[in-house]
């Protein structure tokens, strides 16, 4: 079946000497993987750049429902994000990113909510302004910790507001007022950065002051529980360079 869709890359491996193997997720087929020639020229019709991670693309493909890898016919940009290439520390976060939704939606169907989402997050992320001289800080420094968190929305598992009590179970994303009988769950204290995060969104993060030890252990309750609820999630490589951005 001939399909065209929009799409982002979330990742490209090399597959013997002369193709690739992408991965991508796509607005009206999910995620989808493609084997794909590698460009041997500049006037090639699929440039190489149009695989990078996070690249966004209007594509035409061959999709076969029992086929593996995907044949991919034609491809374009969609929407250059040239920001996001060149500052050193978007680009740190942009990797983050495309390494964790290569893991996050493995096996995703069709969502167009969810590929609306993270392609309007990547947009906006491009467009953030660059740190001011007066404050000496980037507006976008809590980015990772808000995409994650209102991911979770899409995929099942954001914390329920109408809950009340000073824990929260990590397995059933819900606060509670006496801890749980397992032992995935939050205390009080750590439970609360949960709900510092749930009111941050992408135009007032910037108003949340955070240290890089708050920043990076909240990154790491996040992490934890993805692991809890998307099945044989794996540690991440691009954590470590992740950790060391952003003084304060």
């Amino acid at each position: 079946m001939l399909v065209k869709t929009e799409a982002i890359v979330l990742h490209a491996l090399k597959y013997g000497e002369g193709r690739l193997i992408v991965d991508m997720f796509t607005r009206e087929q999910g995620r989808l993987s493609f084997i794909v020639p590698l460009p041997k020229s500049e006037r090639a019709k699929i440039k190489k750049q149009y695989l990078q991670p996070l690249t966004l693309l209007t594509l035409e493909a061959d999709v076969r429902q029992q086929v593996q890898l995907q044949k991919l016919r034609d491809a374009a940009l969609l929407s250059p994000l040239s920001s996001l290439l060149s500052d050193p520390k978007k680009l740190s976060i942009g990797l983050f990113v495309s390494e964790f939704l290569y893991h996050a939606l493995k096996g995703e169907q069709r969502n167009e909510p969810l590929f609306d989402y993270v392609f309007s997050s990547l947009q906006w992320l491009d467009g953030a302004a660059a740190p001011t001289e007066s404050s000496g800080k980037a507006g976008f420094a809590n980015f990772h910790l808000v995409f994650l968190m209102r991911l979770t929305r899409f995929l099942g598992f954001y914390p329920n507001l109408e809950d009340e009590g000073e824990y929260f179970d990590l397995r059933g994303a819900t606060f509670c007022s006496l801890p749980p009988v397992h032992r995935d769950f939050l205390l009080p204290q750590e439970a609360g950065r949960i709900r510092l995060l749930m009111r941050m969104d992408y135009t007032t993060m910037h108003l949340f002051r955070l240290s890089r030890s708050e920043r990076n252990r909240i990154l790491e309750l996040l992490l934890l529980y993805y692991r809890l609820h998307l099945p044989a999630f794996p540690e991440m490589r691009s954590v470590s360079v992740l950790q060391e951005l952003f003084s304060g």
